[in-house]
């Protein structure tokens, strides 16, 4: 027999968390947009390799950025894992294979980090290694 207050208690803190996570990613948007950036995609996947939040140009700048939504910003800050950076980096070589991407662009890896209601963005956070 399944503890269904527990079950259902886990479910509703996953649904707050999601819904946490699309708010800070709307946010993140809205100021990348009143920044200049022209926002290329969404929450693009590749299915075994990863997802990347948000993916801005802004001249010859694409950003591939990573939205963190946490309770301050250090946490924020430390939940982009070396791991995750992979992943995203990965994805974001597939992005690029797939579109026509100018050879004068310049690719840059942000952060978005969401703990209040104005989030923080970080340029540049990492890099690839070759």
């Amino acid at each position: 027999m399944r503890n269904t207050r527990h079950d259902t208690f886990g479910r509703n803190d996953r649904r707050r968390a999601e819904r946490w996570g699309r708010y800070a990613e709307i946010l993140g948007l809205m100021v990348l947009w009143l920044k200049g950036y022209r926002i290329l995609a969404r929450r693009f996947r590749v299915g075994g390799v990863g997802e990347i939040d948000i993916i801005a140009r802004r001249g010859q700048v694409i950003a591939f950025v990573e939205v963190k939504a946490r309770s301050d910003e250090a946490t924020a800050a430390f939940a982009l894992t070396p791991r995750q950076q992979k992943r995203i980096a990965r994805t974001a070589e597939v992005f690029l294979a797939r579109h026509r991407v100018p050879a004068a662009c310049i690719v840059r890896f942000d952060a978005l980090l969401v703990s209040g209601f104005f989030p923080r963005h970080l340029v540049d956070v990492w890099r690839l290694m070759p």
